[in-house]
């Protein structure tokens, strides 16, 4: 029984990890914000893989999906994939923990929002000190001075992140009413106090 679940656990964080990866293709800029900064839904199955089986299921779809995005489309430093990877961790860890420890959608809910909050503000003080002088370094993008990049992550990074917290928040919370009964199911078989 005990090795039913593993393999039914590989199995669905796999099939989890290739819809994130698939979706993370499916890329699109928001209006207002530069063209490079794309969004993609790839960190609900990502959310719910983290929901179902624990934070650390979550965290292997989110490296798969960029591990996979690097090898098939990546060249050179994977600093993109490297942020997407910290960006999704940084969204999903708060909401599978909180989730897991309250189990209501309130519990949810709360949980999402601290992590678009968390999201949003470490990834702007990472761009700001890491990311951005990583794609000058290493993509030999033109360098910013301080002062340009402190504009450009308060004018598009913050923006940027905080909206994806909520689209993907939105777009979770329709995608579980339509799965309930599956993932009550799932709880109710992988359910491990965190």
């Amino acid at each position: 029984m005990m090795q039913q679940s593993k393999v039914r656990k590989h199995v669905t964080v796999g099939m989890l990890s290739s819809i994130a990866y698939l979706l993370m293709m499916l890329d699109f800029p928001f209006p207002g914000l530069p063209s490079f900064l794309q969004i993609d839904f790839s960190d609900v199955p990502a959310l719910i893989s983290a929901i179902v089986f624990g934070p650390s299921a979550g965290l292997m779809v989110e490296a798969i999906k960029n591990i996979l995005y690097y090898l098939i489309h990546g060249s050179g430093v994977p600093v993109g994939e490297i942020s997407n990877f910290i960006a999704g961790s940084l969204f999903i860890l708060p909401s599978a923990y909180i989730y897991r420890r309250f189990q209501s959608q309130k519990g949810l809910l709360i949980g999402l929002g601290i992590g678009t909050m968390l999201m949003t503000v470490v990834m702007s003080i990472l761009n700001y000190y890491v990311i951005m002088p990583a794609y000058t370094f290493f993509l030999n993008m033109p360098v910013m001075s301080q002062e340009a990049t402190r504009q450009f992550v308060v004018a598009a990074v913050l923006p940027f992140n905080l909206l994806k917290g909520v689209i993907v928040t939105l777009l979770l919370l329709v995608i579980m009413t339509k799965i309930k009964t599956w993932l009550t199911n799932q709880l109710l078989i992988n359910y491990k106090r965190v």
